[in-house]
């Protein structure tokens, strides 16, 4: 597959944005995705991931209870929403993808998946 993320912007501090990646090919509904952020000057960091169904969901600690992933498989579509944004939030936002058997979803670290996003800008404002 490919991906295109969109949907990054400026935002107030405790504002939020939806971000959206966008596949193409036949395959979508048999990847696992994930999103990760990168920001300046720092490593790109897990963020979440999505099974292939949608029914399994996991977040890094720092977004735990803020973000919310889902996708449409008829839209070959994930979205990442996020909810009271903060300055340490700012970054590049990337969605990736590995085709999985869907027993074998977790999956949080950046070698572990196969194609990749061009990634979005996230900036806060305080």
């Amino acid at each position: 597959v490919q991906l295109q993320a969109s949907g990054g912007g400026l935002v107030q501090a405790g504002g939020s944005l939806r971000l959206s990646c966008v596949a193409s090919g036949r395959t979508f509904s048999r990847h696992t995705i994930a999103w990760f952020r990168q920001a300046p000057g720092k490593d790109r960091d897990f963020v979440s991931v999505i099974s292939r169904s949608g029914s399994n969901t996991y977040y890094a600690d720092s977004v735990k209870g803020r973000f919310t992933v889902s996708r449409d498989n008829d839209r070959k579509t994930v979205y990442l929403q996020m909810n009271s944004l903060q300055s340490e939030d700012a970054a590049v936002y990337f969605c990736a993808a590995v085709s999985t058997i869907s027993s074998n979803w977790f999956k949080t670290r950046e070698e572990e998946f196969t194609c990749w996003g061009q990634g979005t800008l996230v900036t806060v404002s305080s």
